[in-house]
């Protein structure tokens, strides 16, 4: 009865952390397919494909938006014009690079700087800026080039595309409509996408409570010194079974006092690009061939930069909870 009741908990905690934010994300995807001209952000995006992901990965000091409610608003930019490496760059970095997450990463470490804070909060910001670029560079320039619009799912392609399998085409008509049909409009799109994705989070609420009863938080920071590898790769597993919001996790991960902050920053990089529920989020956007891309690369991209930081740490000197004060 306790594991149910564990189980319930999880499941509950993971659901309803989620939910307001899947509620705002599709009201703002409601609004863009709306309001917003077809490929507008094909206009206005720089034609330097590589300066507009770089861009694109800021976006989200404009557009802040948790990961729960990120997807929504990522495809219907996708279906406005918004190229798939700036979309992608977008989705992977806005809901870290945002003031609403460097806020509460600040609040979660501000009495830490003994052990490292200040650097995790300006590497967490840094980092994550670099991966998403990166990995939005791969799809871009590598998958795209070679697979095109196969790699989306038909409700992520723009409507003046072929391929694409939605009845949304009123919304290109040159015509004045009032202001009620406008919001009628509005809320049908914003519904459509919420049960859309509420179905892919409630799957992906159950992976993670099913996944977090196997999981030994405290076995971690004991090999956090002698085997960096293992504890900065424990801790991406626990960002992608635990599914923390990007406005919490900082709270979580200044929990673990003993680790090392590079296994610190594993987690708090990785948690808000990828978790079990935005891998079921990803399938109603994306088709399994870019999933897996993505995937790997943010693995891959993850885990070395932590092994690098986790070396020049002690090169520079700064401190951690294994030196705290040094080079303070």
């Amino acid at each position: 009865m306790n594991e149910v009741k564990d189980f319930i908990i999880d499941f509950l905690s993971v659901f309803y952390e989620a939910f307001p934010f899947i509620v705002l994300g599709s009201l703002i995807a409601g609004i863009l397919e709306e309001l917003v001209p077809q490929q507008f952000f094909g206009r206005v995006i720089p034609k330097n494909r590589f300066l507009a992901i770089s861009l694109s990965a800021l976006l989200g000091v404009v557009f802040p938006m948790c990961e729960c409610g990120i997807v929504p608003v990522m495809r219907r930019m996708l279906r406005k014009g918004l190229p798939l490496g700036c979309s992608i760059a977008y989705m992977l970095a806005g809901p870290v690079i945002n003031g609403v997450v460097f806020l509460s990463t600040w609040v979660a470490f501000k009495d830490h700087w003994a052990k490292g804070g200040y650097q995790i909060i300006a590497l967490r910001m840094g980092l994550a800026y670099v991966v998403a670029v990166s990995t939005a560079s791969i799809v871009e320039f590598i998958l795209f080039r070679r697979y095109g619009l196969a790699l989306l799912q038909p409700t992520a392609i723009p409507p003046t595309l072929p391929n694409r399998n939605d009845n949304d085409e009123g919304n290109n008509q040159k015509v004045r409509r009032s202001l009620w049909t406008r919001l009628g409009a509005i809320s049908e799109t914003a519904l459509h996408d919420f049960m859309d994705i509420t179905i892919f989070l409630t799957l992906g609420a159950i992976l993670t409570s099913l996944a977090r009863q196997t999981i030994n938080m405290s076995e971690i920071a004991a090999f956090s010194a002698t085997y960096p590898a293992l504890a900065i790769g424990a801790m991406m597993a626990m960002a992608v079974v635990m599914c923390l919001c990007s406005e919490a996790d900082a709270f979580v991960a200044a929990s673990f006092t003993d680790l090392h902050p590079s296994a610190k920053l594993a987690f708090l990089v990785l948690g808000p690009m990828l978790d079990l529920k935005l891998l079921m989020l990803f399938t109603r956007v994306f088709r399994p061939r870019l999933i897996v891309v993505i995937v790997v690369s943010l693995v891959i991209h993850v885990f070395v930069l932590m092994l690098l930081i986790h070396h020049a740490w002690d090169f520079f000197g700064w401190p951690s909870p294994l030196n705290p004060y040094v080079g303070s």
